[in-house]
Formats: structure tokens, C-alpha cells, sequence
């Protein structure tokens, strides 16, 4: 086998492993993002830089967790560009779940619920809460993921939730940004 069948080999895998990622990757980057149009972009981009150099995420233990890294970085990036991201639509949430089958109204609703809330914070912030809360990971885990110091991530999970908090007990309209 020859240098160029190892390398053809290599991506294979690599697109192998990105593909069973990707509806994993999606949906956290649509938590991170505006809209799915960005979301999409984002993971494209997480996948451009990814396959730069394949065996790095093959050679991880932790696929997933180098993939969310690279995307959150990706995410960061782009927010410091713009300096800030914008929700671009809002649907209030329904006040209970029916016995009836809405057609996933009331999931898209607290999806975007979610993504509003997770639009106030910061890159890192979001992150960290994303790892820790709903993806289950330890803060030593997530601070290795974010590959940041331990206390690093707990402090931003702490004022993620604080903020969180702030904007959920503040009435509609006097939450600051």
C-alpha cells in the first residue's frame, strides 16, 4: 500500500466518522447559532478545518469532543468577528404540553427558546453549558474539551447560569443583552 492509498484510506474514515457526527454537531450548533443557515455554515467550516488534517481527530479518544471543540472555536471566531450574535426569530412557548400531537411545534418552540437564552451568552459560556448540561460531560471533561483550566470553565459556567437566571426573572423587555 502506497503513501497516497494511506492517505485515501485516511479520509475515508475521517468522512465516515464526520458524517455520524454530523447530526450530533448540528444540533449543537444550531444551540450556538441564529439561524440554520449559520449553523449549516458553521459546521461546514468545523469540517473544512477538521479535514485539513484528518488523523488528528481520528487518532482522538473523543471524537465528538475534538469535533464540538473545533466547532465551538469556529463559533468564537466568527462571534468575535461580528462582535455579537443576533436571533433573528422568536416563538414564544407554548404554556404546557397537550396530550395532542402538535407536530413538533412545541420542540421547535422550546428550541428556540433555548437558542434565545443561549444567544445571551458568551461563546465559551454557551459552550461550557452545552457540554456540562446537556451533553453531560464533568467540568474537568469540558475544561479539557474547551482546552481551558478547570476553574476557567467553572467560572464561565457559573456566570452563564447567573445570567441565565437574571434574564429568566427579569419580566420581558427589562433583561439586558
Amino acid at each position: 500500500m502506497g503513501l497516497g492509498d494511506n492517505r485515501a484510506a485516511a479520509a475515508r474514515r475521517f468522512d465516515e466518522l464526520f458524517c455520524a457526527l454530523l447530526p450530533r454537531l448540528y444540533r449543537r450548533a444550531a444551540l450556538l447559532t441564529a439561524s440554520s443557515q449559520t449553523a449549516e455554515d458553521f459546521v461546514h467550516d468545523t469540517y473544512l478545518k477538521l479535514a485539513a488534517r484528518p488523523e488528528r481527530i481520528l487518532a482522538h479518544p473523543e471524537p465528538y469532543a475534538y469535533a464540538f471543540a473545533t466547532l465551538l472555536s469556529v463559533v468564537r471566531d466568527a462571534w468575535r468577528r461580528d462582535r455579537r450574535l443576533v436571533v433573528r426569530e422568536c416563538v414564544e412557548p407554548s404554556a404546557g404540553e397537550g396530550a395532542a400531537w402538535d407536530g413538533g411545534l412545541n420542540r421547535r418552540a422550546a428550541e428556540l427558546e433555548a437558542v434565545r437564552l443561549l444567544s445571551r451568552l458568551t461563546v465559551r459560556q454557551a459552550g461550557v453549558v452545552i457540554l456540562m448540561d446537556l451533553d453531560g460531560y464533568t467540568i474537568d471533561q469540558a475544561a479539557k474539551i474547551l482546552g481551558v483550566h478547570r476553574g476557567t470553565a467553572a467560572r464561565a459556567r457559573a456566570r452563564a447560569l447567573d445570567k441565565l437566571r437574571h434574564v429568566l426573572s427579569c419580566p420581558e423587555g427589562t433583561a439586558q443583552p
